[in-house]
């Protein structure tokens, strides 16, 4: 795939980038053709032919309340008496109601022939087997039950093709006895960290050296998108080193490549070199945000078309990055359409997060900013504060953050600030 790109050694902006991968990502077929797979283990993947009703939905009237099955115009006039009870999952046998009778029936229970209401049970008055409504209750026909076959008809659609397997999608799914469902693979992608100064995590670091956390942050996104990660061995900072670990990391059945590291402007980010010298394809090679500039995106035209990311190397760079970029890549390779970031709407609320949260957000000309912070929400409204952080390689204060605060770039003029109360934007991660 060409990138529209004028130039794309040039820093763009992250509303650019953001059409260029989304463009990318349409283009993408899924990474394999479908395959089955058992109810639970679809929970993440995507699905690749839709589940219909085998049935209706509900197959009978149900009542959606405990109380007494009857007629409107019967109750409202006067005592009715009750017949019998029903509990959900009970058959009523006895024949039609007649019009002054009533049977007691339990939430989820099939409403008996007859019937053409519900009356709550906190409604009624009952002596013996009499009830009446009591005084200034109401109840019309079709209260306090749904008809059979209103959620669904027989072999209508109930999940489409393409959606994302979660919790109520499996719910559906079991609804209509399917034990297993045609789905799509999950996407192997493989993760590259960079860098002499990383060690695997069951290594004791020197002073001087830091564990490979990175690997595992992506390995993580990675699994939360439904797709299987495939972690590399750390690469040293010499090209000869970097050059075959990309390679290796290329074998056949890896989809995607992940590179963390080694893409900035130093003397050892040796990444964008290495990667040219293998046939690479730049879609770009930075991004005007905050954290996360140096990001990469391309296509491994030498080495089967892969696409690749080079995410920078500290670690909340690198976890912005795949949130914005590389989901939406390694969702289209799941046989996910249209893939898009969530982001949601609130207030700041500087210091709400609690002690030193309360530190004024600049905007900056030209720069899109996405800092860590705390989203705050209740059925009536939301606000948000940044999490006390010393900038993109503090783990430990994004490890606080649930969202991140995003800080719109200042079109014009001097550096100003978000004002307390300013409506934001924030990205869910």
């Amino acid at each position: 795939m060409r990138s529209p790109t004028p130039d794309p050694h040039a820093a763009i902006s992250y509303a650019e980038a953001r059409l260029l991968v989304d463009a990318y990502a349409a283009g993408l077929a899924a990474a394999g053709p479908p395959e089955q797979a058992a109810l639970l283990d679809g929970l993440g993947r995507v699905l690749a032919e839709p589940v219909l009703a085998d049935r209706d939905q509900p197959p009978f009237a149900r009542s959606t309340r405990d109380g007494f099955a009857c007629r409107a115009d019967a109750v409202t006039a006067g005592p009715l008496t009750v017949i019998g009870l029903l509990k959900a999952g009970d058959a009523w046998t006895r024949g039609e109601m007649n019009r002054d009778e009533a049977v007691e029936i339990m939430t989820g229970a099939a409403l008996p022939p007859g019937a053409d209401c519900v009356a709550m049970v906190e409604h009624v008055s009952r002596e013996g087997d009499q009830i009446r409504l009591l005084g200034g209750r109401t109840l019309s026909a079709g209260e306090n039950f749904i008809q059979a076959g209103v959620e669904a008809r027989t072999g209508s659609m109930l999940v489409a093709a393409g959606t994302r397997l979660g919790p109520a999608q499996i719910a559906a799914a079991a609804a209509v006895g399917k034990a297993r469902l045609r789905v799509y693979p999950r996407p192997r992608v493989a993760i590259l960290s960079t860098g002499d100064e990383l060690v695997p995590l069951e290594t004791e670091p020197m002073p001087f050296q830091i564990r490979n956390s990175n690997s595992y942050s992506l390995a993580a996104q990675v699994l939360a998108l439904g797709g299987e990660p495939l972690i590399q061995p750390i690469a040293g900072d010499s090209e000869a080193a970097l050059a075959g670990a990309i390679r290796a990391a290329c074998e056949p059945g890896c989809d995607l490549l992940l590179l963390s590291g080694g893409v900035s402007m130093g003397k050892y980010d040796l990444v964008e070199g290495v990667l040219a010298s293998l046939g690479a394809r730049f879609f770009f090679t930075g991004v005007r945000m905050q954290p996360g500039k140096p990001v990469v995106f391309g296509e491994l035209a030498g080495l089967g078309g892969r696409p690749f990311f080079g995410l920078p190397g500290n670690p909340i760079s690198t976890m912005v990055t795949f949130a914005l970029f590389v989901a939406p890549v390694l969702s289209a390779l799941g046989g996910e359409r249209g893939y898009a970031p969530r982001f949601a709407e609130a207030r700041y609320a500087p210091g709400s997060g609690g002690p030193g949260t309360g530190e004024p957000v600049s905007r900056k000309p030209g720069l899109r900013r996405f800092l860590p912070a705390r989203l705050t929400a209740t059925a009536d409204a939301a606000t948000v504060a940044l999490v006390p952080w010393q900038g993109s390689g503090d783990i430990a204060g994004t490890a606080q953050a649930n969202c991140l605060l995003v800080v719109p770039e200042q079109e014009s003029g001097s550096v100003d600030t978000l004002a307390p109360g300013t409506p934001v934007r924030v990205l869910l991660v």
